[in-house]
C-alpha cells in the first residue's frame, strides 16, 4: 500500500504545534501581507513526524548505500566534521566580529590556506570562492587579469579539451573569453597536434582536468604545460579530481599556474543540495597578487610572552576582488580543516591510493562484461559504455534504472559526452571490498538480464516508490506542491508500492 498523502489524513481541528502566548499586544497585519486562504493540512504532530520520516526513507544517501557517481566523489562525510563545525566558538561567531575576537577562526583559515597550497605545490591559496564553479571562475579571471596587467589585450582564448568538466567552457564564457575545444587521442590524452595548431598569441591559457573525466592521467601533461607556456599562456588545472593525486602528485610542480579544489569532493565537506560549499584556489608566484580576497595572514609573529601569532585579513594588491560575502563559507573551512588534521599527510596520501585502488579493482572486474573505451589504468574513476555485447536496444539509462532495484544509486550517465552510452563510475576510497564486490556482482547480473530478459531493464525500476518517470513530461509539468494537481497520476510500480 502507498503511504497516504498528508492532505488525505487532514481533519479539521487537528494541530501539530502548541504556540505560547504572544506576550505582546496583538495588532492587525496589513491586508496586503495576508492570504485569503492558506490551504494547509490539519494534522497532528505524530502525523507530521511520520510523514517526513517516511519521505526521508525514500531518499538514497551515502549513509544508506553506495553512491558511485563519477566525477562527483559522493563519499562518506565523517560525522566528527559536523561536530566540530557546530562547536559554539565556530558556529556562533558573527562574521562582523572584529579580528581581535576572531583569532581562532582566522588561525583555522590561515592554516587551511597553507595546507591546501602545500598539498598541491602552490605558493598561496584563497578559500573564499563558494563552490567549484566559482573557483573555476576565479582562476580564469586571474589569468585574464594577469595578461591585462601586462598590457596584453589580445589574449582572449582559453583551450579546453573535450574530456573536461562541462563547467569549464561555461566558465570561460562567463569570464568574457572564448573557449576553443581540443580533441582527445585514442588513449584519452590531449591530441598534441591539435594543441600545437591551436596555440598562438591570442591564447590566454588552457583549462585541463587531471585526471580527466575519462578517468585517466594524461601521460603527456608535461608536454602540454610546456607548449602552452612557450606560447605565452597560463595553465589552469581543474582540481575537482584532486582526490586521486593527494600526496602523490603536486600540480604546482608539474607547472600549473592555478588550480581550484572542490572541498566537497576531496576534503569531505557536504556535497550538493544547493547549499554552501568551497571552491578554494591555489596559485603560483605569478598569480599571488591576483587572488580573490580576503586572505588570512599573520600580521604579528608570536613574541616571547605570546603563545600564538596575531592573525588578520588582507586583500591582495591586484586582487580580482570579492567573490563571496565576508570570508567565504566558513563552516566548510572548519569541516575541511578537521578532515585534514585527522588524516595528516600520510593519511591523505592513503585516501588517494585507496580511491585509485578501488576504481581499478572495479574496472578490472567488469572488463569483458561492458566495453571500456579507454582501457588502461585509471585514476579514481573510470568510464565504460552502457552496452551489452550481442544485445540491441539496451542503453546506459536502462542499466542505471535497474541498479536502483538493487539499492544502488546509478553512476553518472552520458558523461563524458565523447563516450557513447557513457557510465562514469567512481567507487571512492570510503567503500570496502565487500561493498565493491556486491556492486560488481549486481553489474554482472544486470548484463546477464539484458541478454535473458531485456524488457526487465526497459521497465526498471520495479521496487522504488515511483517507477520510471516520463522525464520530458516531468520537465514540462512540474509538481512542486504537496497536493496533487488535477488529472495528474504519479507513476507507480505494478505492485502499487
Amino acid at each position: 500500500m502507498t503511504e497516504p498523502l498528508i492532505y488525505e489524513i487532514s481533519s479539521p481541528g487537528r494541530t501539530a504545534v502548541a504556540l505560547p502566548d504572544v506576550g505582546v499586544p496583538e495588532v492587525e497585519l496589513p491586508k496586503e501581507l495576508l492570504r485569503k486562504d492558506l490551504d494547509l493540512p490539519e494534522v497532528s504532530e505524530l502525523q507530521v513526524m511520520r510523514h517526513f520520516v517516511n519521505l526521508s526513507h525514500m531518499n538514497h544517501s551515502i549513509d544508506s548505500g553506495i553512491y558511485p557517481l563519477g566525477s562527483c566523489t559522493m563519499k562518506y562525510n565523517p560525522k566528527i566534521n559536523e561536530d566540530v563545525a557546530r562547536l559554539p566558538g565556530f558556529a556562533n561567531l558573527h562574521p562582523l566580529n572584529d579580528e581581535a575576537g576572531s583569532q581562532g577562526a582566522l588561525a583555522l583559515m590561515y592554516h587551511l590556506q597553507s595546507w591546501l597550497a602545500e598539498l598541491s605545490g602552490f605558493e598561496a591559496a584563497s578559500i573564499v570562492p563558494a563552490a567549484g564553479a566559482q573557483g573555476e571562475f576565479a582562476g580564469i579571471l586571474m589569468i585574464r587579469a594577469y595578461h591585462l596587467d601586462r598590457g596584453d589585450h589580445k589574449r582572449t582564448k582559453i583551450l579546453v579539451p573535450d574530456s573536461a568538466h562541462g563547467t569549464n567552457p561555461a566558465t570561460v564564457s562567463m569570464a568574457g573569453l572564448q573557449a576553443v575545444e581540443l580533441p582527445s587521442d585514442k588513449n584519452g590524452d590531449v591530441d598534441l597536434n591539435a594543441l600545437r595548431a591551436a596555440l598562438d598569441d591570442t591564447v590566454a591559457g588552457m583549462m585541463i582536468t587531471v585526471p580527466s573525466t575519462l578517468g585517466v592521467f594524461d601521460t603527456k601533461i608535461r608536454d602540454v604545460v610546456r607548449m602552452v607556456h612557450e606560447a605565452g599562456g597560463l595553465m589552469y588545472m581543474d582540481g575537482a579530481n584532486m582526490n586521486a593525486l593527494m600526496g602523490i602528485v603536486k600540480p604546482g610542480e608539474l607547472g600549473f599556474d592555478v588550480m581550484h579544489y572542490n572541498l566537497h569532493k576531496t576534503f569531505s565537506t557536504p556535497h550538493g543540495g544547493g547549499g554552501p560549499g568551497c571552491g578554494a584556489v591555489g596559485v603560483n608566484e605569478k598569480l599571488v597578487d591576483f587572488l580573490p580576497g580576503p586572505i588570512a595572514e599573520i600580521v604579528e609573529e608570536a613574541g616571547e610572552e605570546e603563545d600564538a601569532p596575531l592573525y588578520g585579513l588582507k586583500m591582495p594588491v591586484k586582487s580580482i576582488g570579492r567573490l563571496k560575502a565576508f570570508q567565504g563559507n566558513f563552516g566548510m573551512h572548519v569541516r575541511a580543516y578537521t578532515y585534514i588534521r585527522i588524516y595528516g599527510g600520510e593519511g591523505l596520501r592513503d585516501v588517494s591510493r585507496h580511491a585509485v585502488l578501488n576504481a581499478n579493482y572495479v574496472r578490472a572486474k567488469l572488463r569483458g562484461v561492458y566495453p571500456m573505451p579507454v582501457d588502461r589504468i585509471c585514476g579514481h574513476e573510470f568510464v565504460m559504455s552502457g552496452h551489452v555485447e550481442g544485445v540491441e536496444g539496451i542503453h546506459a539509462l536502462d542499466i542505471s534504472k535497474r541498479l536502483m532495484d538493487f539499492g544502488i544509486h546509478p553512476p553518472t550517465n552520458y558523461f563524458p559526452l565523447i563516450v557513447p552510452e557513457a557510465l562514469l563510475i567512481e567507487p571512492t576510497e570510503t567503500e570496502d571490498k565487500a561493498t565493491l564486490d556486491n556492486f560488481i556482482d549486481v553489474m554482472k547480473t544486470i548484463a546477464q538480464e539484458a541478454k535473458d530478459d531485456p524488457e526487465l531493464l526497459h521497465s526498471a525500476p520495479h521496487t522504488t516508490p515511483v517507477g520510471r518517470v516520463d522525464e520530458v513530461r516531468a520537465a514540462k509539468q512540474l509538481v512542486v506542491c504537496c497536493r496533487p494537481i488535477p488529472d495528474y497520476e504519479p507513476q507507480r510500480t505494478p505492485s502499487g508500492d
